[in-house]
């Protein structure tokens, strides 16, 4: 059974920094690409980010490249997103995946989310 358990969500000023993590159970990230998206209050659910495997680099969308950064630790079945600079427009749940970018966001295969609020 595939489950993806996220943290580290919480409420951050504008131009903080929080990281979260996604641990894995059920299976093995290593053999599988990985994806961040996430979903704002009335908003439908957007891309972040995706960590391929077997050496294959992230890639960001345009709105967090330079700010957010995605490592994996295929040992310890986990995947992080280090987010650093933030806004106010950073304020969404967030979720990971098991995915690479194209089905990101309509994947079955992703956790409960963890939320993050960015607010003064």
């Amino acid at each position: 059974q595939v489950q993806l358990v996220e943290s580290g969500g919480g409420l951050v000023q504008p131009g903080g920094s929080v990281r979260l993590s996604c641990t894995a159970s059920g299976f093995t990230i290593g053999n599988y690409e990985m994806s961040w998206v996430r979903q704002a209050p009335g908003k439908e659910l957007e891309w972040v980010s995706t960590i391929g495997f077997a050496g294959g680099g992230p890639e960001y969308a345009e709105f967090v490249k330079g700010r957010f950064s995605t490592s994996r630790d295929d040992g310890q079945n986990t995947v992080w997103l280090q987010m650093n600079s933030l806004k106010p427009d950073d304020t969404a749940m967030y979720y990971c995946a098991r995915s690479g970018r194209t089905f990101a966001t309509a994947t079955p295969n992703r956790g409960q989310g963890t939320q993050v609020t960015v607010s003064s």
